[in-house]
């Protein structure tokens, strides 16, 4: 009897200790909270968007205290920069702002990218209200990689005042653009159209557009995926004379100031013409009253591209692979009809939810914007997220050359034609 006893105790003893150890593993999990952390990373360091992306953190935190979400951010050049070493080194933040076309497919090449399509389809509550053109520039091989949620657009901010002063008409081709702009020097504005020529990517920009004008879509297709590149088509010459002529209009200022200091030239009414973002308008209209309007590039008299196309992309958000599923619930607060249309109240600019872009929370020039992007049928993507970022690097410092007389359309081109061959081997 002793011994069965002893054998009964002990058995009890390892059942408690056990469920001893059992519920203490358990009580240190709890007292953990088995928080979530989400990491978080965008490219909006400034105000007002950085304190609104603060403040819907908190809001979400608040509304699930199992998460904790981590945010950074830094600005444009080096957001691009940052991401590609993230990717490369497997190191994705778990949900993150993503440019379209070309600057998402190098991320979704990597395979760390989570696709969507399940998700949108599970939840088409949620997808249903996107403007479904704006995923294009998200979709690869029929699959959606990202959504977006701010659209934009590419347009020639003209001052209305100065225009009707001297009566001058919106040009439609243009041949009539550059009449307005000799009109505009003969009455004494020594520039008539102004860009800041030290950004890069303003230079891009009018460089994507002129060629979309002049070139058969055929051959931009071709060149622009970098393993058929070659770049040899003369419409490209033809775009980079018409950029050179351009920039005789703006000045020697142009070369020597940025995009921002170009866009307040135009708020004070000093340069009648700036080409400009519709990102861009509220910006306008918080630092003057001046009376805008817009128009598309004009048709190129002998192009062979859409003149109707809109220069312009979504930008959107995209997930790491291995997010968990907190960070898709995060996505969908970031994308709901309330969180966009606070946001286009607070930044000004447009989003991709419909519904939540109306006149209550914008105003009557931005509204007409919105309809622009919401009815384009075509749009041309950014040309440093068209082509690879070497190439555009290319004519982007060209286009600097161009301006300052250094070089010529051809000697660019031969830069170009070189690097394609590179980019195919």
């Amino acid at each position: 009897m002793k011994k069965l006893f002893a054998i009964v105790t002990i058995i009890l003893l390892l059942t408690l200790t056990a469920c001893s150890s059992s519920t203490s593993k358990k009580e240190n999990s709890s007292s953990k909270g088995d928080v979530v952390e989400i990491n978080f990373f965008h490219r909006w360091p400034n105000e007002p968007r950085k304190s609104f992306y603060d403040q819907k953190v908190k809001e979400y935190m608040k509304a699930h205290p199992n998460v904790k979400i981590k945010v950074d951010s830094v600005l444009n050049d080096s957001y691009k920069e940052k991401i590609r070493v993230l990717v490369s080194n497997d190191d994705l933040p778990d949900i993150f702002t993503s440019w379209s076309d070309s600057f998402a497919l190098n991320l979704v090449s990597s395979d760390r990218i989570m696709p969507l399509n399940d998700i949108l389809s599970e939840d088409q509550e949620w997808s249903g209200k996107f403007i479904e053109s704006q995923f294009a520039g998200f979709t690869f091989d029929d699959v959606k990689y990202g959504v977006p949620f701010t659209v934009d657009g590419k347009a020639f901010f003209y001052n209305k005042e100065i225009f009707k002063k001297h009566n001058i008409q919106v040009p439609k081709t243009y041949n009539e653009f550059i009449d307005v702009l000799d009109k505009l020097n003969a009455e004494g504005y020594e520039t008539p159209l102004v860009e800041g020529l030290t950004n890069g990517w303003a230079i891009s920009h009018y460089m994507g557009t002129i060629f979309q004008r002049v070139l058969d879509p055929e051959v931009m297709a071709k060149d622009y995926n970098e393993k058929t590149g070659e770049f040899t088509d003369p419409g490209y010459i033809k775009g980079l004379e018409i950029f050179k002529e351009l920039t005789k209009y703006m000045g020697d200022v142009s070369t020597a100031i940025d995009h921002e200091a170009a866009r307040n030239m135009f708020a004070s009414g000093e340069a009648p013409i700036v080409y400009m973002q519709f990102a861009e308008i509220k910006m306008v209209e918080d630092q003057s009253k001046l009376d805008f309007g817009f128009f598309d590039f004009p048709a190129v008299e002998g192009g062979k591209g859409d003149p109707g196309a809109l220069t312009g992309a979504p930008e959107g958000w995209m997930l790491s692979k291995n997010a968990p599923k907190e960070a898709i619930d995060f996505l969908k607060f970031l994308t709901s009809e309330e969180t966009a249309r606070e946001f286009t109240k607070t930044d000004g600019q447009l989003n991709a939810i419909n519904g939540a872009v109306d006149e209550e929370n914008t105003s009557p020039i931005r509204m007409e914007a919105f309809e622009i992007v919401s009815n384009a049928t075509t749009t041309t993507p950014w040309f440093d997220n068209a082509v690879n970022i070497k190439i555009a690097d290319i004519f982007m410092r060209g286009g600097q050359s161009l301006a300052n007389g250094q070089m010529t359309p051809k000697e660019i081109m031969k830069e170009v034609q070189a690097e394609a061959k590179r980019l195919k081997k």
